[in-house]
This record gives structure tokens, C-alpha cells and sequence, in this order.
């Protein structure tokens, strides 16, 4: 664990010049705004260990899947989001002197990202070679009003130095790709070229043909008062931009604000884009940094009206929560059914940018509880219009009639992952996306996505699965042979008790709406009937067979559902048997020692419990949580939340707080000493979830919302909204818990035991109790 940012609320501040840890200093402090985003890169050129990430979404490189050896299945080419062109660029010169933290004398360094306004702030003195020294103030906006503009001020004053200040913005496609073959070329320039007031820079991915056109212009201001001198041109075949200079003495000040729009051919026709991005980068020169930046922090205080947890007496709690919510939102907008969230989104290349099941599993329950904007179904839409690719992606592995293995890692649809225990046997990620289609019906109180479009996809699932299963005649049940459950410290095994079990529901989420939407929805049930050529007798026949012979391993002695078929043939030692300097394990150990011990990346059990917790009482969880939480190394950041989540609802608050900070800080503090590749992005919404669902006891049974709150001691109290088939409720949880409906007609509601109805305007107090 590493923590050298000071704790505060609101923003992320590095108080001095850790180069050290600049990479996960860049990672910590990157920005975004949905439509593109980069690490925290100091803007003027860096000579020593720096790793530069500029990236846009939804533009993408077909790569060469590259193994040794091949599988039948395996994808011949992987889609990645590939490092950029950097639209960051301001270098600064003195007279034969160019700025470079790495050489120059740093005598104080501040940085600060203000989460509140989405505002990235550097200062710093330094001392140059010559012994020059200058004062440096730099903003930074990726304008969330905005999504196609990037604002930077960049402001310099003189010390001691005198003589002339140069700020040179540019637009730099001298790109270098993180792990690359440096033979590979990605990108080509298409043109480039600088105006009297405007340079752009017009690129495109090889393979895909993707295009993302840059422009940008500036204003030059000396003491205060905009100058109008002549620029010198930067015209170079992979570079464009202006040198812009005055003289200066010590006290003066030049300050540089560089302007540029982002634009692809994502959003834009290809031979339009070179006269839109000046013509917007010119546009938003003529409305100005103050408007602009007023539009940016209106949009941010929109979204923490919505999204924000207040937590009072632990100010490393809030401070986690909230960069989570943070970089969530800064990196996702969802708007765009097209697009998905990357597993490190805009701070780092690990993954390829790609979509995982993560999206389904921390993000969709997330933005269904924390905001009443559409944005979950555009993230299942983006899986639906990739429905016939997971048919085609089935059907390579041998299923047929339509059956649909939805992708490990993907952007298009295809399969982007070449590792067979993964690619092939990582298939419970079908379930989730069905789990997530019913969570979008169950939170709205909607079944209309469900009609139009989710019920085809359970269908193609359910046929997976109808194929997948063998029938075992010495157990005379179903079982599922050759899989790896979430827990990725075990490979190939069989009968992954997740697995099985999220089969089992799976199948019956199918058979529930095909009722449904069969009494509800008629004109659409007969039209998915006729798309899905759907054999409703025969197949729903196989299924319900399925559903109840299914083969689920569990020791009856110990009480608890087993893993998988052999785990409990394992030596089973708590993590406390690891030495710490062996921690993380992935980082130490040989794959074969990891795979033959009993340790647990992330517990498949547990995750069961979590998801489909009405069909458990409290003493399963409490024991399965027991046996399994000891031996959890938790080194998948899908982890720490949902044990919280369940630590809470059995009781063990304390336990439970353990973990939230854990899930909540995993990236601020390092805990698994990779935050120098990029932030976990789509785990980071667990944090939220196992506030509401973990100590604020959130579940939906039968069809009421209830709530068993518990608190940390630390904390004094907590408070939050939550969306809820058309409502918005506020929930403060102190010494008494208060709720209050802001917006939606009245409902009932669960308290502990207790059922109470909510109407606008009025505050429910209900005295807290221990569970």
C-alpha cells in the first residue's frame, strides 16, 4: 500500500514532487469527459519515467492477436483503444533553456484535481540548469458541457530570469504505445497544417479506419493584457502548433490558453472534419475560458447532485468514494449506446480499452440506483446490437440453433481474448448480462426494454446453456465440466458452483419473462418468437430439466457450498499464512504454485450470495462468508465490495468497513501495486454499492424496497439518494435513520421489519437497530 496524497474531501493533492511515483501520479490524476480523456502527463515535455496516454472513444485499432500457438475459437485479430495523438502539448523555453521537471530543480510542487469542478490544478518553482528560476500555475478542463473541448491555461512568472518566456502549444502524433512492437505503425497522418490563428492535426487508425481530427488555437496574454504578436508556425509531418513569445523581467507574467476541439469519425463525416474542428476550435475561443469553464462546473454540480455520499467523521472515506464517483462519470456519459466502459477507461492501455463483465456487474446496478437518467439502457442496448456476434462467437466453439456466448473481452461484439482457460471456459459472464437485463426491469418497473430487446438476448443465453450442460448418469444430475468461475486462481475445474447456479437462474429469468411478455407484452412476445424461431414447448421442457437437476456442490458437514469439484482437496490455510513481502501472490508466485493453492483471487461462492441474495438467510451468507473471506486474497478489484456488502448484512460491520475502504481506496492507496498501469475504473462503483446495499441493507424483496441499516463506527453518519421504479429517495443514516421521497408518487417502503409508506414532502425517522 502506498499513500502519499493528502486526505481531504473534495480533491486529490500531491504536495510535492514525487518522481518516484509519477506513474501512478499520472494514473491517479488523469482526466476525462465520456468522449476522451489522458493521464495525469505534465504538459510540458518529461525526460525521465513518464508513461503519456492520450485517448479517445469509441476509436479503435484492429490488432494481431499474438500467441504462440492457437485454439480453434481464438480470434484472429483483437480490437484495442489505442494511444493517441497528445493534444496536451505546452513546452515552455527560455532563451537556450527548455522546461523539464526531470532536469531541472524542483523547489516546490503542488497539485490538486478539485472533484467538485472537474478541475486539474499544478504549481510549481523551479530552478533551471542556468540557475533561472519561474513560477508556473497550469488548469486543466476536459470540458464535461462541452465533450468535444479541451481547456488549458497555462501561466508562467518570472523569478529572476530575464529575458524571453516562449509557450509552445502543439499537437504531437510522435506517439508511443505502451507494451507495442516499435515496427508497428497504428496511426497514419492523413494531413496536417496551421493557419493564421488555428493548427490541426487529421489521423487515422490503420486496419479500422478510424479518424480523429484535432485543432487548435490560443490566446497570449502578457500581465494581464492579451498580445497579438506574430507566432512562429510548428509545421512538421507529426507535429503542428505555435511558439509564442514576449520578454520578460522578474514579477512579469505571460500566460498561454490553448483551446482545442477533439472530433472523429465516430460523430462526424470524415471529409468534414478538418472544417468542424477549427471551426469549433475558433467557436469556443470566441466564447472564452470563463463561459466555458462556468458550463463545466454547472455540468459536475449536476452530476454530485445526483451522485454524491456524504459521509461525516472519516474524511479518507469520503475522499475515496467520491474520486470513484469521480472517474466513473468523467470517463462514461451514457449517451451512447455505442460505447461501453473500458476496464481502465482513459488512464491506460491494460485490456485494450475493452468492454469486460465488470460493466454489468458494478456499473449497471450503479447508474440504475444512483441517477434517474437512461443511461443503463444504452449499456444493455450496446450488448443487444451485439447479440448476432455472440451467436457467431458460439458457433465457432461448436453451439448452434442460435445459442450465444457473449464475449470475454470485447469492443465490436467479437471476442478479443486469446487465453483458453479465459476465452472458453470464463462463460459464466453469459449470466450477468442476463442478471443485468432483469436488475434494468426491477429497478425501473419497466418491462419494456425487456420485450424489445432483452428477451431475445435470454433466449440465445439459455440455448448456451441448454448445449453447455452434460448429464452426469453416475450423479443423475446436470453438470458443467471444464470452466473457470470468477476466481481466476483456479483454471479448468468443474462444477464452478457459481456457474452452475447462475445457470439454474438464468434459465429462470428466461421462462418467468417469456410468460411475462407473453401476457404483457403479446404483439412483441410473437415477434421474438418469430426472430428467435423459439421452440417454446421442446425448449422451455429442456430447461425447466436442467433447472431441476442441476448438480450444485455444497458440504453438508461444513454448511457450505463448495467452489468447485476438489477445492475442499485442497490444504486450506487463511491468507494470514502469506508473507507479506509475498503479497500480491499474482506478483510473486509461479501460476502453478497459485493454481494448487486454495487461494482466492475473488470468491465465486460469495458473489452468488451477493447477487441472488433473496434465496439465502442469513446464516448460509454468515457461514459461507466465514469459510470463504479467510482464504480471499482479493486481488481482483471485483473483490472487496461484495464481500462489504455481505459482511454488512451478516452483522460484522467493522469487517465490512475493512473492506469498503479497501474497495474504496484500492487505487488512491495502491493496494495491489498496479495503479501505474491505470485506475480500476469499472470496479470503482462497488464502493457506492456497498454503502447502499451493504451498510444502508438495500434489497428488493417481493417486490417492496427495503433497507437494514448498519454504520461504521468511525463514521458519524452517511447519506445518499437512490433511484427507484420512478422515485428518488434521500436516506441519512446517523442515530436515526431518516428518508425522505424527493421526487415519484408514494410507496411502501421496509425498514428492519417494519413496512411505512412514503409520500412527497414528508421525512420518515426510524431509530436505528442493531442486525
Amino acid at each position: 500500500m502506498k499513500r502519499y496524497l493528502k486526505t481531504d474531501e473534495w480533491n486529490i493533492i500531491e504536495d510535492n514532487f514525487h518522481a518516484d511515483n509519477l506513474r501512478m501520479s499520472e494514473s491517479i490524476f488523469s482526466l476525462g469527459n465520456g468522449r476522451f480523456g489522458q493521464r495525469g502527463n505534465f504538459e510540458e515535455p518529461y525526460s525521465s519515467d513518464s508513461y503519456r496516454g492520450s485517448f479517445v472513444a469509441g476509436i479503435t485499432f484492429l490488432d494481431k492477436t499474438r500467441v504462440g500457438w492457437w485454439k480453434n475459437g481464438f480470434p484472429a485479430f483483437y480490437t484495442r483503444i489505442p494511444n493517441a495523438a497528445d493534444w496536451s502539448r505546452v513546452s515552455l523555453r527560455l532563451i537556450d533553456e527548455e522546461l523539464d521537471l526531470a532536469q531541472w530543480d524542483v523547489n516546490s510542487f503542488n497539485r490538486r484535481l478539485d472533484m467538485k469542478a472537474g478541475i486539474s490544478y499544478r504549481d510549481f518553482e523551479v530552478t533551471s540548469p542556468r540557475g533561472h528560476q519561474i513560477r508556473v500555475h497550469v488548469e486543466h478542463i476536459n470540458n464535461m458541457a462541452h465533450p468535444d473541448l479541451c481547456l488549458i491555461k497555462y501561466s508562467v512568472t518570472s523569478i529572476n530570469y530575464t529575458g524571453r518566456i516562449s509557450l509552445i502549444p502543439s499537437l504531437d502524433a510522435i506517439i508511443v504505445n505502451k507494451n507495442d512492437d516499435p515496427n508497428e505503425k497504428i496511426w497514419n497522418i492523413l494531413r496536417s497544417g496551421v493557419t493564421k490563428d488555428c493548427a490541426y492535426l487529421w489521423t487515422q487508425t490503420r486496419r479500422e479506419d478510424a479518424q480523429v481530427c484535432y485543432a487548435m488555437t490560443y490566446q497570449f496574454f502578457k500581465n494581464g493584457k492579451e498580445t497579438t504578436s506574430n507566432p512562429i508556425r510548428i509545421e512538421k509531418e507529426k507535429q503542428t502548433g505555435f511558439s509564442i513569445g514576449a520578454d520578460v523581467k522578474p514579477g512579469d507574467n505571460v500566460m498561454l490558453i490553448k483551446y482545442t476541439a477533439i472530433n472523429s469519425s465516430l460523430y462526424d463525416e470524415r471529409q468534414e472534419l478538418i472544417e468542424h474542428s477549427i471551426a469549433k476550435a475558433r467557436q469556443i475561443k470566441i466564447n472564452g475560458w470563463d463561459k466555458l469553464e462556468n458550463d463545466h462546473r454547472q455540468a459536475w454540480a449536476n452530476i454530485w447532485k445526483e451522485m454524491d455520499v456524504v459521509i461525516e467523521g472519516d474524511p479518507e472515506a469520503q475522499q475515496g468514494i467520491r474520486y470513484n464517483i469521480f472517474q466513473l462519470c468523467q470517463t462514461y456519459r451514457g449517451d451512447d449506446p455505442r460505447l461501453n466502459i473500458g476496464p481502465k477507461g482513459f488512464t491506460g492501455e491494460k485490456y485494450g480499452g475493452n468492454t469486460y463483465w465488470n460493466t454489468e456487474l458494478c456499473c449497471v446496478p450503479f447508474f440504475l440506483l444512483s441517477t434517474p437518467r437512461e443511461i443503463v439502457k444504452n449499456l444493455l442496448i450496446y450488448r443487444y446490437n451485439q447479440l448476432p456476434k455472440a451467436i457467431e462467437n458460439a458457433r465457432k466453439l461448436g453451439f448452434k440453433e442460435g445459442a450465444a456466448l457473449f464475449p470475454q473481452v470485447t469492443y465490436s461484439g467479437e471476442e478479443c481474448h486469446s487465453e483458453w482457460e479465459i476465452t472458453f471456459e470464463e462463460i459464466h459472464r453469459n449470466n450477468i448480462i442476463v442478471y443485468a437485463i432483469a436488475q434494468h426491469a426491477a429497478l425501473t418497473g419497466s418491462k419494456d426494454y425487456v420485450a424489445k430487446y432483452g428477451l431475445e438476448v435470454m433466449i440465445a443465453v439459455s440455448r448456451f446453456w441448454s448445449q453447455r450442460v452434460s448429464f452426469s448418469k453416475p450423479k443423475q444430475k446436470y453438470v458443467i465440466l471444464g470452466v473457470t468461475g470468477p476466481d481466476e486462481y483456479e483454471n479448468n475445474v468443474d462444477n464452478n458452483w457459481y456457474t452452475n447456479y447462475s445457470c439454474v437462474q438464468c434459465l429462470r429469468m428466461t421462462l418467468n419473462y417469456l410468460e411475462i411478455i407473453a401476457g404483457e407484452y403479446p404483439d412483441e412476445y410473437a415477434r421474438v418468437r418469430r426472430v428467435t424461431n423459439l421452440r417454446q414447448q421442446e425448449e422451455a421442457e429442456r430447461w425447466r430439466d436442467i433447472i431441476a437437476r442441476m448438480y450444485l456442490p455444497e458440504d453438508k458437514e461444513l454448511g457450505i457450498f463448495v467452489q468447485n469439484d476438489g477445492y475442499l482437496d485442497k490444504e486450506l490455510e487463511s491468507t494470514d499464512a502469506i508473507p507479506p513481502e509475498e503479497r500480491p501472490i499474482n506478483q510473486h508466485w509461479s501460476w502453478d504454485r497459485i493454481l494448487r493453492s486454495c487461494y482466492i483471487k475473488q470468491s465465486d461462492v460469495l458473489l452468488g450470495l451477493y447477487l441472488y441474495y433473496f434465496h439465502f438467510d442469513k446464516e448460509t451468507v454468515r457461514r459461507n462468508f466465514e469459510f470463504y473471506e479467510a482464504m480471499t486474497v482479493h486481488e481482483s478489484s471485483l473483490s472487496p465490495h461484495i464481500h462489504s456488502i455481505l459482511a454488512a448484512r451478516i452483522g460484522e460491520v467493522e469487517r465490512a468497513y475493512q473492506l469498503f475502504m479497501h474497495a474504496t481506496r484500492l487505487d488512491l492507496d495502491d493496494y495491489n501495486n498496479e495503479t501505474h498501469q491505470g485506475l480500476h475504473i469499472t470496479s470503482m462503483p462497488g464502493s457506492w454499492l456497498a454503502i447502499v446495499r451493504g451498510f444502508a441493507g438495500m434489497e428488493v424483496l417481493e417486490n417492496i424496497l427495503c433497507f437494514s441499516p448498519v454504520i461504521p463506527e468511525k463514521w458519524k453518519s452517511y447519506s445518499f439518494q437512490v433511484n427507484y421504479q420512478g422515485r428518488t429517495l434521500y436516506m441519512q443514516v446517523g442515530k436515526e435513520i431518516k428518508i425522505s421521497l424527493i421526487a415519484g408518487e408514494e410507496l411502501n417502503i421496509q425498514v428492519y421489519q417494519n413496512i411505512y409508506r412514503l409520500k412527497v414532502g414528508t421525512e420518515l425517522k426510524v431509530e436505528r437497530q442493531k442486525i
